[in-house]
Formats: C-alpha cells, sequence, structure tokens
C-alpha cells in the first residue's frame, strides 16, 4: 500500500498590501530685484527667499551674489535648497532653474530629479542642511546674459519630498479627474450656443447666457432679471474697455483669470501706471459686478508688484475697489519702510487724493511700533524718519499727539534733512 498522505491545510482568503514610495511636489519662485546693490556683501553671506512648505517641511532659496566658497574669489554665485524646519534625515529631489528673461525659454537648469535613478535623492540630515551649487552661475557671464533684466533675477525651486506608505486601497481604486466644468462652460462662451444676450461694449459685441452670468453674479441677476421682463437682449455698456468685459466674462465662465501678457505687464519699473492695468481695471468690474473670488484673484496678482514705488497707488487702488486682503499687505509694506515710501511719487499721490487713507496708515504704523521687542529697535518704525531726516525731522516726529493730528501732519508732510530741504523722491 501506498504511504499516506498528509493534506494542505486549507488556505484561508489571500491578503495584499502596497508599499508606495513617491515624492510630494511643490515650487516657489524667488525674485531677486536690485542684484547689483546685493553684490559685495561678502563671501558667504546670503539672501534667502520666504519660506516655503513641501511635504510638511519649510524649505527656503539661499542666494550667495559673492559666491559660498572663499575659494572662488567671488568669481561665481551660488545658489543653495536649505531645510528651514525641524527634520532628521528628510530625503528629497530638487531643481533650481535661473528664468531667461528674454522670452526665448532658454532656461539654466540644475534638476536632481533627472538623477534620481543615478544617485537616488538627496538626505539632508538636520535643519540648515544645504543641496545646490557652489559654482552655480560665473558671475562675469551672468552680468552679460539675458538672466538679468533691469537689474532683476528670478530663480525658480521645485522640491519633491520623498515619503513611503502602505496603501491597499490603491489595488482596486478609481481615479476620478479633476473637474472639467469650467471647460465646457468655456466652449459655450467661445462658440455662442444658446446665447440669449449681447452686450455692445465700446462697439464690440459679446454674446452671452442669461441664466449664467446672474447665477455667478448677483448685480447681473438684478439686471437681467430686469431686462427679462422687458424683453431686452442687447444691452449698451460704455464705461467698460471690451478687453476688460471679455476677461470679465472668461472668468464668469471658466473660474478663472484669462491668460493675457496685460495681466502681468505691470512692475515697478514699468513706465504704465498700476491704475491702466488690465489686472486693475478687472478688479474694478470686478468690484462693480460683486464677484469675491475674482477680486482676490487680482488682488494676488496686484500684490507680486508692490514695492517701494508702487505701494501707495496699489493701496489707492485697494481702498476704492474694497480690496480688503490687498490693503492690509499695502498699509503693513508701506508702515515697515515708511521713509522711502514718504519720499515716493506715489506717496504725493496718496496725499492729494486719498487723505483718509492716513489715519490708517498711521494706525499701522503704531501697530507695528508695538509689535517690535524690547531689544534696542523700539524706533524700528518712527525711527525711520527721524534717523532719515536730521534734527529738525527728529523733533516734529517725536512729539506727542497734543494737537489729535500734529503727528500725522508731520507724516504726511515730507521728512526734510538736516539743511531744512526735502530729500530727492525715489523715480518710479
Amino acid at each position: 500500500m501506498p504511504p499516506a498522505t498528509s493534506s494542505p491545510p486549507p488556505c484561508t482568503s489571500p491578503t495584499s498590501s502596497l508599499s508606495i514610495t513617491e515624492t510630494v511636489n511643490g515650487s516657489h519662485k524667488f525674485t531677486i530685484q536690485g542684484y547689483s546693490l546685493a553684490k559685495g556683501i561678502g563671501v558667504g553671506k546670503h539672501i534667502a527667499s520666504e519660506t516655503f512648505t513641501v511635504g510638511g517641511y519649510q524649505w527656503a532659496i539661499y542666494f550667495y551674489p559673492d559666491g559660498k566658497n572663499p575659494e572662488d574669489h567671488s568669481a561665481y554665485v551660488s545658489v543653495f535648497i536649505a531645510l528651514a524646519s525641524e527634520g532628521t534625515d528628510v530625503r528629497a529631489l530638487f531643481e533650481l532653474t535661473l528664468i531667461d528673461q528674454s522670452g526665448k525659454g532658454k532656461h539654466k537648469v540644475h534638476s536632481h530629479f533627472d538623477r534620481s535613478l543615478e544617485s537616488g535623492p538627496y538626505t539632508l540630515k538636520y535643519r540648515g542642511s544645504m543641496w545646490g551649487y557652489k559654482r552655480f552661475f560665473r558671475r562675469a557671464m551672468l552680468e552679460t546674459s539675458d538672466f538679468l533684466k533691469d537689474d532683476c533675477l528670478k530663480i525658480h525651486c521645485t522640491v519633491g519630498v520623498v515619503v513611503s506608505a502602505i496603501d491597499c486601497s490603491r489595488l482596486h481604486s478609481i481615479k476620478v479627474p479633476e473637474s472639467d466644468i469650467g471647460d465646457h462652460f468655456g466652449m459655450l462662451l467661445e462658440n455662442e450656443d444658446c446665447s440669449d444676450i449681447i452686450f455692445n461694449v465700446q462697439g464690440q459685441r459679446f454674446h452671452a447666457h442669461k441664466l449664467v452670468l446672474v447665477a455667478r453674479s448677483p448685480v447681473f441677476e438684478s439686471e437681467l432679471l430686469d431686462a427679462m421682463e422687458e424683453d431686452k437682449s442687447e444691452i449698451v455698456i460704455s464705461d467698460i474697455e471690451p478687453k476688460v468685459f471679455k476677461a470679465l466674462l472668461h472668468f464668469i465662465y471658466k473660474d478663472d483669470l484669462i491668460e493675457d501678457e496685460e495681466l502681468s505687464a505691470f512692475s515697478s519699473t514699468s513706465v504704465i501706471s498700476v491704475f491702466d492695468t488690465l489686472t486693475a481695471k478687472l478688479l474694478e468690474a470686478a468690484d462693480r459686478y460683486d464677484l469675491p473670488r475674482l477680486r482676490l484673484m487680482c488682488e494676488a496678482v496686484l500684490c507680486e508688484d508692490i514695492a517701494v514705488s508702487s505701494v501707495a497707488k496699489i493701496l489707492a487702488l485697494a481702498d476704492r475697489y474694497h480690496a480688503m486682503d490687498l490693503k492690509s499687505v499695502c498699509l503693513k509694506f508701506a508702515a515697515e519702510n515708511l521713509v522711502a515710501v514718504v519720499q515716493s511719487d506715489g506717496f504725493e499721490y496718496l496725499k492729494e487724493n486719498c487723505p483718509l487713507l492716513q489715519s490708517e496708515l498711521l494706525k499701522t504704523v503704531a501697530g507695528c511700533e508695538e509689535d517690535v521687542s524690547g531689544d534696542g529697535k523700539s524706533r524700528s518704525v518712527w525711527g525711520q524718519l527721524s534717523d532719515g531726516g536730521g534734527d529738525t525731522n527728529d523733533r516734529s516726529v517725536r512729539q506727542p499727539w497734543e494737537s489729535g493730528g500734529e503727528r500725522s501732519q508731520n507724516l504726511w508732510a515730507q521728512p526734510e534733512n538736516g539743511n531744512g530741504r526735502s530729500p530727492p523722491r525715489q523715480e518710479d
């Protein structure tokens, strides 16, 4: 008889798991305005960007105008990405891009992502650890290249933090695509399908749909419901430019800003006034038609252009069209850079056209003064005026508000230098 064999134990239902290692990516654009003034700060000294968050960690871009390595004798600029928060053995991939500002797209790219399979992610051991290039670009070549324009450099940084997790659900997951409702409504606008109203904007005609406009804007709702009762199919608008109305309709249908170079055409060195930009005019339209999301989008664009020479006019614009977030940023920036702002041409406009903003700026200055710690920096705000204006100005700023408006009058006047003359204004 054949030997007896034992039967295998019955199998239970099989289980499975999936280990996923991937990168959580994020990017930051660092603009360095006034490159020529940054030169000479010393080898090993850097200009830091604001911190930004990727993968749960804080990061910052360090730019060394005179180089990080003393051995290079300032022949190169250096650029690094630093871990700016607490962390141990943080593994990440990096990419540094120096933007070609000629429009030719010939950017200088140093990418760790392309070499990840060869060397693996870089490990940052602790807070302050950095990845980058001591010899990022030879300085003499940089200063004659298309990377430097109007004394400005632009660096784009991408960080990919490596994370690992066990995820069983992905074995049987169903991916839902991003919403494309904006694309469909955009096609509805472009093709003019089923349009039931026409806007005549300074002679240019725009076809639209009453129900879409009514759903998006309470102002359109009020205007168009009246138009429905009158069976009015064409509305004449004479006080908005056609390109602004086109951008307005684009937002209403697609919920984003129109792609137009004029949206970012203004800068602190531009000859165009901030009031004449498409963004400013679109902000006005957002306020007029009660579109808070569009208002915030325009505020975000204008916020990127805040500088000493532009902040006063942007503040006036924000106040006029109820852009509260932008107004708050402008007031704080103006308070922190008081001397330079008071000497700017934009401040003259503010004094002449927006006198009520005087008290708001003074309150912000006072708030900044209170926030400063008692470490010898208590004169950080009002002291700016006295330090930059000589003895006469020091006396006028530091006297108390005995008359209820004396201090504000001193601020609103141009600060004087030691010989009693107003200092020269900075040109835009």
